[in-house]
């Protein structure tokens, strides 16, 4: 037994090793995904080693201490998507009417169950439909909400990034961007709020680092970055903003809090559950990979993660309450020493501007 749990704590060290190192290579950030499992896994060796081990050896006791620095961090990163953590965004006051909800929805190019995700669609009855992998196909069935929901913008592609959003609010200055890679999109605009507030809003889904996609994870960690920075350098204190899609990237990664400590945007899953949108159809691997960022203008009405409608990702919908009074109580990850040049070799990796993100006004 002691051989057994040797290899096994040798291989979660590894694995707590190994996303240590900056390397931008998909199979060691891959490592950055599963730390939820990683806990458990280390957990459960834990109460393994304190029924079997020998505590008279000091091989046991060093095997015991590896295995819960391993817990405690794996822990470290994922306790703020825990109901232990402090929420970061307030709830929103009963008598708030100027609100806003979206849903975001990675529908599988291959799914064929647009009659169920339609249905959500109008059960929830979201004022922004965001929907990333479309084609034509999935475009020629979601046209069937544009009577609820005329306001769109379509970019179909059969290349597994095609984007669609259907929105009840009117919006102004769209455009869809390219903005590191040719074939992968991007959407910007401003949503008109029915009191004439205005919202600015941009729609990602960059390419995973993955051995079908690309090898590491420059393109996918300079959009977000690109967009954090432009927004860091466009936004007014007044101005409400909000980023939404599948962004490849699990919410506890250190490209993700990059981008929040550059945006100033807030997450408000933290105190409330990590909400994991991925995998659908495999409940022991699922973490979350469709996420909502607002800046601190909101509160919080809703969050919930809809059910399956045969994507191998499940839809978000996110209900939100302008509330600029409160923005001074909120405030999100604070940036570090070293943060901005981080973000600036990034996109320099890249060749990327954050000068190229459209900034909707």
């Amino acid at each position: 037994m002691f051989v057994i749990l040797s290899i096994c704590v040798s291989i979660m060290v590894l694995f707590t090793i190994v996303p240590l190192s900056y390397n931008s290579k998909w199979w060691i950030r891959a490592f950055d995904f599963p730390r939820l499992q990683l806990a458990i896994f280390s957990l459960a060796l834990l109460f393994l080693e304190l029924i079997f081990l020998d505590f008279s050896a000091t091989s046991s006791w060093l095997l015991l201490f590896c295995t819960l620095a391993c817990f405690t961090y794996q822990s470290w990163w994922i306790y703020p998507y825990t109901r232990l953590s402090k929420p970061e965004v307030k709830p929103s006051s009963k008598n708030q009417h100027s609100t806003i909800s979206i849903v975001t929805a990675n529908v599988l190019m291959t799914n064929r169950n647009a009659r169920e995700l339609i249905r959500l669609v109008r059960e929830y009855s979201p004022d922004i439909l965001v929907t990333l992998e479309t084609n034509e196909w999935w475009q020629s069935h979601l046209d069937k909400l544009e009577d609820e929901y005329p306001h769109t913008i379509k970019c179909p592609l059969d290349n597994l990034y095609g984007m669609h959003v259907y929105s009840r609010l009117p919006l102004e200055d769209a455009m869809t961007q390219f903005l590191v890679e040719d074939d992968i999109p991007s959407m910007h605009a401003k949503a008109v709020l029915e009191n004439g507030d205005t919202v600015r809003v941009h729609f990602l889904h960059p390419a995973p680092p993955s051995p079908t996609e690309n090898e590491e994870s420059t393109e996918r960690d300079a959009e977000l970055v690109m967009v954090a920075k432009n927004i860091e350098e466009t936004r007014s204190y007044e101005q409400p903003i909000i980023v939404t899609g599948d962004m490849n990237d699990v919410a506890w990664s250190r490209t993700t809090r990059l981008f929040r400590k550059i945006s100033r945007l807030l997450d408000p899953r933290i105190g409330r559950g990590m909400f994991n949108t991925f995998h659908a159809k495999v409940w022991c691997m699922r973490w979350p990979l469709d996420h909502l960022f607002h800046s601190e203008h909101f509160t919080l009405d809703n969050i919930t993660r809809l059910p399956s409608y045969g994507s191998d990702h499940f839809a978000l919908y996110t209900q939100l309450s302008l509330e600029p009074q409160k923005a001074p109580h909120q405030s999100g990850v604070d940036k570090e020493d070293g943060d901005e040049q981080l973000a600036e070799s990034i996109m320099a990796e890249q060749n990327s501007s954050s000068q190229n993100v459209h900034n909707p006004t």
